[in-house]
């Protein structure tokens, strides 16, 4: 995998020598941080390891790709972008030591791509305090938004659009009988009330709503409940490869039913691990369709992922498409570069970026409500 941007670190808080905890937000404050004559840096912190880890990866190799391209010629103003990444584990209190540790350690401008809905949330104080934005979050849920609303600005459309757009595309096709299968956190529940919100709208409800564990431990007993309820369909929002081994154990169980992912589920890893009956999974998708041969944006990403032999696909192409919405922000902010200013360009920012339009100017710190369905092939190809 292509990592020559994407830098590993420990996930573990130090405190600035001989000051403490808060030492790091006091020297946040203290400066503009991350910025000199020749870089600029920004923080990311998410799960890297286990299960959920894997496609957080491939996600943040497709962010390289676009800040590489712009280093390549030169940088912004001349200044290159570095990123720093450190693992949380999806743990709040990790998180928020790493949000600490970039600001004060590695003097992080900005933060991009991060990652989770309760560790998002934990860190609302931190965000607020340093004045650091954040742009990119992944599988940050709708109310983790709204708790850092001011600091963060998400590219993907809510979960709550792509729990409206799934059930009304499954009732549309005549089916009523709809179950429910999330990771086991707080942004997997909320995920779960969305998809009962948009049931109840139609005088619906989940026909089993299924919580299951981040490590997989579950996985089994998560199948056996989703085949016994007898739903015609059921909405998964479940990330890495979890959500494959659910399906074969539903079926294995004797369940019939069909399976709709969320963005979060990555079909390819799917249709590695569920092989021929992959060609029934359809999933909601929040970038447009990479391999698409009209839109020169989306060229240039096949290109350059060819090139550094980072997997083509929906994951790597929406951290791509989040890193381009970062670039364009501090090219628009100019080279006098500050925290003020960049927040001041990223909430008058109206941008399309690879046939997806992106807006920030209105009351939502969310940018996009672009949202595709599209079928997984057995192969793990994608068909629109």
């Amino acid at each position: 995998m292509h990592r020559r941007n994407f830098i590993a670190a420990t996930a573990t808080a130090a405190a600035v020598a001989g000051l403490g905890p808060l030492a790091p937000l006091s020297c946040a404050l203290a400066a503009e941080n991350g910025v000199t004559d020749t870089e600029i840096v920004l923080g990311h912190t998410g799960i890297l390891s286990g299960p959920l880890g894997a496609p957080i990866k491939v996600v943040m190799a497709g962010a390289g790709l676009a800040f590489d391209a712009v280093n390549a010629q030169g940088g912004l103003s001349g200044r290159k972008i570095r990123l720093v990444s450190l693992d949380d584990e999806l743990v709040p209190e990790k998180a928020v030591a790493n949000y600490e540790k970039l600001l004060g350690e590695h003097r992080a401008f900005a933060f991009f791509g991060c990652v989770g809905s309760g560790t998002t949330a934990a860190a609302a104080k931190v965000l607020n305090q340093s004045g650091a934005p954040m742009v990119g979050g992944y599988a940050v849920s709708d109310s983790a938004r709204e708790k850092v609303a001011g600091s963060g600005y998400f590219v993907r459309a809510t979960f709550a659009r792509e729990a409206q757009a799934l059930v009304q595309h499954l009732t549309t096709i005549g089916v009523s009988r709809i179950g429910v299968a999330y990771l086991d956190n707080p942004g997997g529940a909320e995920v779960a009330r969305l998809v009962e919100a948009a049931l109840a709208t139609l005088q619906l409800k989940p026909a089993v709503a299924v919580p299951v564990k981040g490590d997989g431990s579950t996985n089994e007993a998560a199948g056996k409940a989703l085949a016994d309820s007898k739903a015609q369909a059921v909405v998964m929002y479940l990330g890495g490869g979890i959500g494959g081994e659910v399906m074969k154990s539903a079926w294995t169980a004797g369940g019939r039913q069909m399976f709709y992912g969320m963005s979060i589920v990555p079909g390819d890893v799917t249709a590695r691990l569920v092989g021929e009956k992959t060609s029934g999974l359809a999933i909601s998708q929040i970038v447009p369709y990479p391999w698409s041969e009209v839109d020169a944006g989306t060229r240039e990403y096949r290109q350059l992922a060819e090139r550094a032999k980072v997997d083509i696909g929906y994951l790597s192409y929406e951290g791509y498409v989040n890193a381009m919405v970062m670039v364009e922000a501090l090219r628009r902010t100019g080279r006098d570069l500050t925290r003020a200013k960049l927040h001041a360009t990223l909430k008058s920012m109206k941008l399309r970026v690879s046939n997806m339009e992106v807006d920030f100017t209105g009351a939502s710190n969310t940018g996009s409500r672009f949202i595709e369905m599209v079928r997984v092939t057995k192969e793990g190809k994608f068909l629109r």
